[in-house]
């Protein structure tokens, strides 16, 4: 008896911890929102806290209870596409299935990511998306081969990244007119010899 009890507890604190973890998404959503029509007339290195509060009915202790700046807001609202995208890699998906993803994501947002891709803050969705994607394939790469990367493939592995999100910005400011295909294509089709190499063997490419 007293276990089951211990057991109904634990259930209905489950369902809390899920409820609260479902108001607090739809806040955020709420706040990216309202970045998105900020960002229509204003540039994002101009935009505050206070106009993005402003215009969804939210509070600012509500802004950053989820988020420590604008700039983190922007990032949440691109991890959302770009894990969900990437986490499918090696099991399905290789890097190029969820390159279209990321692309077909970013160009259905055309007017939200210009603009964060112009800003140059130092917590930048450009500096975010690398350190989100080389973390992720050095995850990836390491959980597959079970052993760490090696200095040269990581250097590799940087290169690669830096490169892919330089691609991405020049893509993205130049008004996105490849096709989320095509901007795959290139590039899987750049990545360096020895690191596609690595890519292949685990069945990524």
């Amino acid at each position: 008896m007293e276990q089951k009890r211990y057991r109904t507890k634990m259930d209905a604190g489950d369902r809390t911890g899920r409820q609260e973890y479902a108001a607090g998404d739809k806040s955020r959503y709420r706040l990216a929102a309202s970045m998105k029509e900020c960002m229509k007339t204003t540039p994002v290195d101009r935009i505050t806290v206070k106009d993005i509060v402003e215009g969804c009915g939210l509070t600012r202790q509500t802004f950053y209870r989820h988020f420590k700046d604008k700039y983190d807001l922007i990032n949440w609202y691109f991890d959302k596409l770009v894990l969900q995208a990437f986490a499918q890699i090696g099991m399905g998906h290789t890097v190029g299935e969820s390159l279209i993803q990321k692309f077909a994501f970013i160009r259905s947002e055309k007017a939200f990511f210009t603009e964060a891709f112009r800003s140059d803050d130092y917590n930048s969705v450009k500096e975010h998306d690398f350190a989100l994607i080389l973390q992720f394939y050095k995850d990836l790469i390491g959980e597959k081969s079970s052993r760490p990367l090696g200095e040269e493939l990581e250097f590799l592995l940087e290169m690669y990244c830096r490169g892919s999100v330089y691609m991405t910005e020049k893509w993205v400011l130049s008004g996105m007119k490849d096709s989320p295909e095509e901007m795959s294509q290139k590039l899987v089709e750049a990545m360096p010899p020895k690191l596609e190499q690595v890519f292949r063997e685990y069945g990524l490419v």
